[in-house]
């Protein structure tokens, strides 16, 4: 991270916390990196909390954390393509492609898939009323 987060930071995403496999006893799926954000952010029950991943490992490890999933597939590992590569791809083979990554989201744990790295919909959130 401490390449990555200085270009974060240079191009306006400065995150509350950062958690590497490196800084707990074991990586995904288990879910200490997810525990040790939820700890450093002070955020519980952990119920309330909504991982958003784009790979099935991310999204079993938000699942072993007891968080609600969200697993993205148009931007993200996935599929592995650029935006640029996208506008590319035939619409018809783009839609095979997202059914496959979806379904291995879903088949991993993900509550919800949504297309891209966005806020999810508010149908996809968790009720918070019902957390607290």
């Amino acid at each position: 991270m401490n390449v990555v987060e200085p270009i974060a930071r240079d191009n306006g995403y400065r995150p509350d916390t950062s958690i590497c496999a490196d800084d707990v006893p074991q990586g995904r799926p288990a879910p200490w990196m997810l525990f040790r954000a939820a700890e450093q952010l002070g955020v519980y029950p952990l119920s309330r909390v909504v991982a958003v991943d784009d790979t099935p490992l991310g999204v079993e490890a938000g699942r072993n954390e007891g968080a609600w999933v969200v697993g993205v597939a148009r931007t993200g590992n996935g599929l592995g393509l650029s935006r640029e590569e996208l506008d590319r791809v035939a619409p018809g083979d783009l839609a095979e492609r997202l059914a496959s990554v979806s379904a291995d989201l879903k088949k991993a744990g993900a509550h919800f898939h949504h297309r891209e790295r966005r806020r999810p919909p508010a149908r996809a959130r968790p009720d918070r009323r019902a957390a607290g």
